[in-house]
């Protein structure tokens, strides 16, 4: 993770922690992002969610995996016909440019404008060049950002955003890959998806756990002026710990764990509920083909997690290339998906990919 930050930024992290009032933001994801005071940002009331019916799939004949995975979660999610895309892709970590128009091209020409998002069946490819290709997809490729990757990205307008139609409204369809280590372990992702939805904030319910944690890691930590008080959301039936440590492990009933590190130990004494959201703040958490050394956001998802989320190249330590702690879990507790919620955390999303089941949902109303 590189350490160059500007004068600006440098300034602007320290006026969050300190809960300062930030008088220049020349960017208007710097001003969602920035006044902080001892207590939660402002998150706009949640005008609705995403359903089965809002959604696009898109299965790749060439991958088997992608094949087997996209046939079960059409099942699982009683999609429609009309609503799957079958198409060749290239089986390989990244696509050029052209391979990408390829597809782009044919998503735009088969979805209507009801389909307002996007699961993509497979794991591989995750980005386009520098670009995630779940970036590149929902914002459009980004070739000028290969050339700085450190720099500022293409602001997305559905950051902190109230609307459930984010393709009618900004003309933007989030999109999130099915990605796990195999078939099976899709299959299992799915499953966990699908049971997720209207199983939390339940009256009587005990209560489940939100982890924020700042790592000796003080880059990679750079989320940490972001995290929420801690203490419990009553109304949502939360618990949340904020822990400066270098990892939790045996944790209960666990729904949120972000943290900042190149790798996460203790992932296989946690124990999450279905529709659980992890994520680490590191260069290559979404490069899904192992190859940097380290953990990528695939690690979230075999362990038990329901979403996750990861960069493809150098970000930097911008925090706004990453989920922002509090509207993470303030858009999911109202009831949103884990597409919408991930989607919706992230200023700067071009070089990230979202992983998981878009629509898991635990706090929706029946």
């Amino acid at each position: 993770m590189a350490k160059r930050k500007t004068a600006f930024w440098d300034g602007f992290l320290f006026a969050i922690f300190v809960a300062a009032v930030v008088a220049f933001v020349p960017d208007p994801a710097f001003a969602q992002m920035a006044p902080r005071t001892s207590g939660w940002v402002v998150v706009p009331k949640s005008q609705g969610r995403l359903t089965a019916q809002d959604l696009g799939l898109v299965i790749n004949v060439n991958d088997p995996y992608s094949v087997e995975v996209g046939e079960f979660y059409a099942h699982a999610r009683k999609l429609l016909p009309e609503q799957v895309l079958r198409i060749e892709v290239p089986v390989k970590p990244t696509l050029t440019p052209e391979e990408f128009d390829a597809l782009k091209s044919a998503v735009e020409s088969h979805f209507g404008p009801d389909i307002q998002a996007l699961a993509l069946a497979w794991t591989q490819p995750f980005a386009v060049n520098c670009n995630s290709i779940t970036g590149a997809l929902s914002l459009g490729y980004d070739a000028e950002l290969c050339n700085h990757s450190c720099a500022p990205s293409r602001p997305s307008p559905y950051f902190n955003a109230p609307t459930a139609r984010p393709f009618s409204e900004l003309k933007l369809r989030p999109s999130m890959l099915i990605a796990a280590n195999d078939a099976a372990s899709a299959k299992s992702l799915i499953e966990r998806g699908v049971r997720a939805d209207h199983s939390l904030g339940l009256r009587g319910a005990p209560p489940v756990h939100a982890y924020f944690v700042a790592t000796k890691d003080r880059v990679r930590s750079a989320r940490a002026p972001l995290f929420p008080p801690a203490g419990p959301v009553r109304a949502f039936g939360i618990d949340v710990h904020v822990e400066s440590t270098q990892f939790i492990e045996n944790a209960q009933r666990l729904l949120l764990y972000q943290t900042g590190a190149a790798k996460v130990e203790k992932l296989d004494t946690l124990h999450w509920v279905p529709g659980a959201l992890a994520d680490h703040l590191t260069s290559f958490g979404g490069r899904l083909d192992r190859r940097t050394g380290q953990m990528t956001a695939l690690e979230w998802i075999a362990s038990g997690a329901t979403a996750s989320y990861g960069t493809v190249s150098e970000p930097c330590s911008h925090p706004q290339k990453f989920p922002h702690p509090q509207l993470l879990l303030s858009h999911y507790a109202q009831g949103s998906t884990a597409i919408e919620a991930y989607w919706k955390s992230v200023a700067w999303p071009q070089q990230g990919v979202f992983i998981g089941e878009p629509l898991a949902a635990p706090f929706s109303k029946r």
